[in-house]
């Protein structure tokens, strides 16, 4: 292979890996947006019964995250991603029947279970399809599927909503999910030849097993920085509504989608050359002042100018901590690694609406804005002394984790 292929980034291997990503995501944010809506309107759910709707899958997919992770290269990349895949689709299909909540219900859960699978499938997989030297650059690509499809999938949801009918919506989502079947027979997977000492380590039923150390402490972080967005994601509609700027509201996320588009290529190629800190005491900052921002808001400009520092801040962010842990990370424990940051952030997105909400009627939208911009200042202290100051006690020689080659299965 030459020195030139060893160092492309663009394979048709990563090409498909990202593409998977993005389908699958688009899904799960398309169904999001809607599904509280089905649950009132068609099976006459309560407001909080049609926010268990949404927030079940999350369960799911913790579920998943977590016995994925230490499965994977137990079972193998290709069986985990193509059971996924299968389970994604099968799932997606049972929506045709809901016949009351408690089948919608079980029906999220195992959706969520199933996108926890494919999604910790194909981040693992996508650390073998990027060269070490290009690993920031790789990793936020990749994170811009995500991304994108975090903008694309409520807009096409929503679009949808107001002009056909839930069943049709389902029958795209199938369509794509087939796409995404057929796009896995292409990709070729390396898998990781683990040893019999490794295979012994990750067959025992431990603590260890589920959660990876090494990433523990930007897993920690990344918690906090997902609670801080969590307010926008779950609280940004209704305040939008409060402060007369609904218009403004509904393109603030194509604004967040922009910007990380725009920027995450230069933030990755600024991770590979400077390092990591060079990236992430920046992005607490801008969330800092983008949450800031929405704290005070009176007009349009302002409200959008707040989603592009809260882009800058989370969405660069997610990418970069992802490619930190695969920094951290050896080769055959990057899928327990990549799980372990993804529950965090799912953890912190999932907790911080019922904490809020709670706070909601005592210090009102504004105070909730002010109290996660003081948080993300908080998050950079935390980084500072508990990672960036300290970052090489945590850092796998990288000669230790390239000697880890994946092999081809």
């Amino acid at each position: 292979m030459s020195s030139y292929s060893k160092e492309s980034l663009w394979t048709k291997d990563f090409i498909l890996d990202t593409g998977i990503n993005f389908l699958v995501y688009l899904i799960y944010y398309l169904l999001m947006v809607i599904i509280a809506v089905v649950a009132k309107n068609d099976l006459h759910a309560s407001l909080a019964e049609a926010g268990l709707a949404s927030g079940i899958f999350i369960v799911g997919t913790l579920i998943a995250r977590l016995l994925a992770g230490q499965q994977i290269e137990l079972f193998g990349r290709r069986k985990m991603l193509y059971c996924g895949i299968v389970l994604y689709l099968v799932t997606t299909l049972f929506y045709f029947y809901i016949p009351n909540l408690s089948i919608m219900y079980l029906i999220r859960l195992t959706n969520g279970f199933a996108y926890g699978v494919v999604s910790t499938a194909t981040s693992t997989i996508i650390a073998s399809c990027i060269p070490p030297a290009r690993r920031g650059e790789g990793i936020n690509y990749y994170g811009l599927s995500t991304s994108v499809a975090a903008a694309v999938g409520p807009f096409i949801g929503m679009f949808m909503m107001t002009r056909t009918s839930f069943n049709a919506i389902i029958e795209l989502c199938v369509g794509l999910i087939v796409l995404c079947v057929v796009a896995c027979l292409m990709l070729h997977i390396e898998e990781i030849k683990l040893t019999d000492a490794e295979k012994a380590h990750l067959s025992k039923f431990s603590f260890n097993n589920f959660v990876e150390k090494r990433v523990s402490v930007i897993s920690f972080i990344g918690f906090w920085v997902a609670f801080c967005y969590a307010s926008v994601l779950s609280f940004l509609a209704a305040y939008s509504q409060e402060i007369n700027l609904v218009d403004a509201g509904t393109f603030f996320f194509v604004v967040y989608a922009v910007v990380i588009t725009i920027s995450r290529p230069m933030t990755g190629v600024i991770f590979d050359r400077k390092g990591e800190n060079y990236v992430m005491y920046p992005c607490f900052i801008f969330l800092a002042i983008g949450l800031f921002m929405l704290a005070i808001t009176n007009s349009a400009w302002l409200l959008l100018l707040s989603g592009v520092f809260v882009g800058l801040g989370y969405g660069t962010f997610m990418s970069n901590g992802q490619a930190v842990c695969i920094k951290l990370t050896p080769a055959h424990r990057v899928g327990v690694g990549i799980s372990t940051y993804f529950v965090a952030l799912d953890l912190g997105l999932g907790v911080s609406p019922y904490i809020l909400g709670e706070l909601r009627p005592v210090i009102g939208f504004n105070g909730i804005y002010e109290l996660v911009a003081i948080m993300a200042v908080i998050c950079f202290v935390m980084y500072h002394f508990m990672y960036g100051t300290r970052k090489q006690k945590y850092i796998i020689a990288e000669e230790s984790s390239v000697s880890r080659m994946p092999v081809e299965d």
